[in-house]
């Protein structure tokens, strides 16, 4: 099984947190979603560990994951697969031509973690050309066609284009 990222926990917590605000007076407990992922991201720190088992995640900490996974964007694809052209690792989002056929029977932490790579990469087109075409029409990464993104380890938010530069054509 794979593993699941400390930033993809800390991301699940923060969101949990959003949906569900904690009354911070004394006596007033944590969500159990957000407590039950904490325990983890505690486990991670105290150990110095970046990834938590898949496979042995607490189910409520695992549960609550898998709720904030769900609102994440799943492919990375933007519809410019160069791995069809031939290329081995894809232009458009930067995936292994594996990763691209294998990617309908991937867990969700082995998608994260694939997430993870390219995003930290950046050197895809998702990441740079068409980031850019994005923002020049007045949209961000995190608008409706790519929901949950700007969170650790989803597609960063794209720059402000240079006017000075030539257009991309």
């Amino acid at each position: 099984m794979a593993g699941i990222h400390i930033t993809d926990i800390e991301a699940a917590i923060n969101w949990w947190r959003a949906r569900l605000p904690h009354d911070e007076s004394p006596g007033h407990a944590l969500a159990p979603e957000v407590a039950a992922l904490a325990e983890v991201y505690a486990l991670l720190v105290y150990y110095h560990e970046e990834l938590a088992d898949e496979g042995s995640m607490p189910p409520a900490a695992r549960q609550a994951w898998l709720a904030w996974y769900g609102q994440t964007p799943d492919a990375p694809c933007i519809a410019i697969c160069s791995t069809a052209q031939g290329d081995a690792v894809c232009k458009g989002c930067g995936r292994h031509e594996d990763e691209v056929q294998d990617w309908p029977v991937y867990s969700p932490a082995e998608k994260r973690a694939v997430w993870r790579r390219i995003t930290l990469d950046g050197s895809a087109w998702r990441f740079n050309r068409y980031a850019e075409r994005a923002a020049l029409h007045g949209r961000s990464e995190g608008d409706a066609a790519h929901p949950g993104t700007g969170t650790p380890g989803g597609p960063p938010a794209a720059a402000a284009p240079d006017r000075h530069a030539p257009p991309h054509g």
